[in-house]
């Protein structure tokens, strides 16, 4: 693949905006010098920034700038441009933008609007497996098995009452923002008022929750890669030792959590999660790349938990690592990730437009 001009999208207007610059360093380092990267980074006002690569790599945060960055719809290549330097006439746009306002199809559309290549899944697919809850209906619309669950609305929380989630879900139960991802605004729930605690905070950050059923399993997870002929890697195991994979456990307490990749699964488990888990990428119709969450209970059975369409790619994400260990480096990912985008915008510009 020649050399590139790579848009490095990171930062964004979400609660996950500090993971954003940790996984955008990573992806910046598997980059290399084998393409030329411009990082583009969105503030929490959403403003964008160009900045210099080197700033990002040094420093894991977002360059000091004023570098601004204005857009032009149907430029093609040089759309985007930064006050200092004009034009960037960038050949594809690589998202590393976790949560809402990135992960959720907003950013897709918008890049895709300005006729550039980009890596990861399309509109629909982004906002579908953002959304947990149109996610769990069109799994089980497509015979994929998934978690129990009720939902509640922000008008009319008391609808879903605490005594009929114990009654048909059981406890413990996981109340969970609808549109949200890194266990942002999740709590576990026992009591009601645990549970009237844990609608406020979801409710925090989405007018839509879902209340789940606890399962007692493993959680299991497998990277996916690729477009019409998407490729599984191992299964990882998140092994816990905090009540459940919270926002801590992922990024910030060391101690709470550990991988295990490959997971120790027998043959015919694993080999259902890797099935499971190409079935459910092209349920949610996704292209590029996922990862594939699920629970493996002591019975055998295998649950989709969610599907993460930006999965995290800092020091301690899962997705990096189930890949090195199936056999492809980070650096070989991220170009193929690249490669990916790129087959789909040629493929996508073939459609005709013409009655």
């Amino acid at each position: 693949m020649p050399d590139l001009h790579v848009g490095l999208v990171y930062g964004g207007q979400s609660a996950e905006h500090e993971i954003s610059i940790l996984s955008a360093r990573n992806v910046l380092a598997a980059l290399g010098d084998r393409h030329r990267v411009t990082p583009l980074h969105i503030d929490r006002a959403g403003r964008w920034w160009a900045g210099a690569a080197a700033a990002l790599a040094d420093a894991g945060r977002p360059p000091e700038t004023t570098d601004a960055v204005t857009f032009r719809p149907g430029a093609g290549p040089a759309a985007v441009s930064s006050e200092a330097r004009g034009a960037l006439a960038l050949d594809v746009v690589f998202p590393v933008l976790h949560g809402q306002n990135g992960e959720d199809g907003v950013i897709q559309g918008f890049v895709q609007a300005l006729g550039l290549p980009y890596v990861g899944p399309g509109v629909l697919a982004s906002a579908a497996c953002m959304d947990k809850v149109a996610a769990k209906r069109l799994l089980s619309a497509a015979g994929i098995p998934n978690t129990d669950y009720a939902v509640v609305t922000a008008h009319d929380r008391e609808a879903l009452p605490f005594a009929e989630v114990e009654r048909g879900l059981g406890t413990p139960a996981f109340v969970k923002p609808a549109n949200s991802g890194s266990s942002v605004g999740i709590s576990r729930v026992e009591t009601a008022e645990e549970y009237a605690a844990a609608l406020d905070e979801a409710f925090r950050y989405d007018r839509l929750v879902l209340v789940e059923r606890g399962v007692s399993g493993r959680e299991i997870e497998v990277a996916m890669l690729g477009n019409e002929r998407p490729e599984a890697s191992v299964p990882g195991e998140i092994v816990m030792t905090s009540a459940f994979y919270d926002y801590d456990a992922k990024y910030q307490d060391a101690q709470a959590s550990r991988m295990e990749v490959p997971a120790d699964l027998p043959d015919g488990v694993a080999d259902r999660v890797r099935q499971l888990a190409v079935r459910a990428y092209a349920a949610l119709g996704c292209e590029g790349l996922a990862r594939v969450d699920f629970f493996v209970t002591d019975g055998g059975e295998v649950l989709v938990n969610e599907i993460n369409t930006i999965p995290g790619f800092t020091a301690r994400s899962m997705y990096p690592v189930m890949w090195a260990e199936t056999g492809r480096p980070a650096a070989e990912v991220v170009d193929e990730l690249v490669r990916l985008a790129l087959d789909r915008h040629r493929r996508d510009a073939g459609r005709s437009t013409e009655r």
